[in-house]
């Protein structure tokens, strides 16, 4: 699979206006496939009426034009572009927060083993002495068919990039100033109307260093539960995020390694549908990494590959019916501004090599 890739310019607005024309089709398919399936998701839980998910959506989305006005000024243009219910747009690019506001403080059943897979090196182990960092971005299957790359080079603010989905705003990304961020889902008891992760990151890549970037993932009011890494060419910091805690790791100490279990001990008391692979995977992370002090973008490609635990893997396949495959990677080096990705399985589509249009100092 080819990623493809879209270019907006110019004010918030326009930018989304941009966004939301270049990818009309695909955001509507992108909507109604996600309310299919979180119908779905919902009823199975005893959950069928979807009023109070788009309920939830709206007060979230109306807690971010406080938050960041800028972003919900995008996001508005960007459901006027495509012709979508922004409100409908919101809740289905933000879908496992403001579901998780639905059913969490109550326990379902493990019906679906959702993840990501992130890793987070020190200079002290690669070869070119910089930080890298990157991660999987695993879930429904059929979203692989929306992977796109959005690049934005705004009138104000630095140029960026993201690896997301039709219609939505920053997932996994990096800037013109080497600052990256990503993210892993948690599912915590606690889930609350507040900022969802997708509005989080979004705000954190528009930063111009690492320490902003990392205040506004300390700080949001988020509306559930995930971990947010931001990384530069030197080192990378890594939130574990509820609503009601923010606890940190960095690399000073070594290389980070993320899946989609809680790290913390306050916050494991509240985990709830624990992902079958989440340990298998962050244990095989770990060695893999351990294995090397010289490590490159083109080796991470390969840990991202890697199958050697079959259907609990890094690299997840829809044959291995676990309910989440690996629909984008990312592996990024920021003192050069690489940012490597692709669409699908690391070991089998193609990789793009997104690039910038202008250094920092054109800021």
């Amino acid at each position: 699979m080819e990623l493809p890739q879209f270019t907006v310019t110019g004010s918030p607005a326009e930018m989304g206006r941009q966004y939301g024309v270049l990818c009309r089709d695909l955001i509507h398919d992108f909507v109604s496939d996600r309310v299919l399936a979180v119908e779905a998701y919902l009823g199975d839980r005893g959950h069928a009426d979807t009023s109070r998910l788009f309920e939830a959506g709206a007060r979230c989305l109306d807690q971010l034009r406080t938050f960041d006005p800028q972003g919900y000024q995008e996001h508005q243009s960007i459901a006027e572009g495509a012709e979508v219910d922004p409100v409908r747009l919101f809740t289905t690019a933000n879908m496992t927060d403001v579901r998780d506001i639905i059913l969490l403080p109550d326990e379902p059943p493990v019906l679906e083993d959702e993840g990501c897979t992130v890793a987070l090196l020190p200079p002290d182990i690669t070869s070119s002495g910089q930080s890298l960092q990157g991660q999987t971005w695993d879930l429904n299957g059929p979203d692989v068919e929306y992977v796109i790359a959005l690049h934005q080079i705004p009138d104000d603010g630095p140029e960026t990039w993201t690896v997301t989905c039709a219609g939505c705003q920053t997932l996994m990304g990096m800037n013109e100033h080497g600052v990256t961020v990503g993210t892993t889902n948690l599912k915590t008891k606690g889930a609350e109307i507040g900022i969802p992760y997708l509005s989080v990151l979004h705000l954190a890549l528009r930063q111009t260093s690492l320490e902003a970037a990392s205040s506004v993932v300390e700080r949001a009011p988020v509306s559930g539960s995930h971990s947010y890494w931001i990384g530069d060419r030197n080192r990378s910091i890594e939130w574990e995020r509820t609503p009601k805690t923010a606890f940190s790791r960095t690399t000073s100490q070594g290389a980070l390694v993320r899946s989609n279990h809680c790290l913390f001990d306050e916050n494991t008391p509240l985990e709830t549908d624990l992902s079958e692979s989440t340990h298998a995977r962050f244990d095989r992370m770990q060695t893999l990494l351990a294995q090397s002090d010289q490590h490159t973008l083109g080796s991470l490609k390969e840990i991202f590959s890697d199958r050697s635990d079959g259907r609990l893997s890094i690299n997840r396949f829809a044959d291995d019916q676990s309910g989440a495959t690996t629909n984008a990677v990312v592996a990024m080096n920021p003192a050069d501004l690489d940012f490597l990705a692709c669409r699908g399985n690391a070991d089998k589509a193609i990789w793009a090599k997104l690039e910038f249009d202008r250094s920092p100092a054109e800021a």
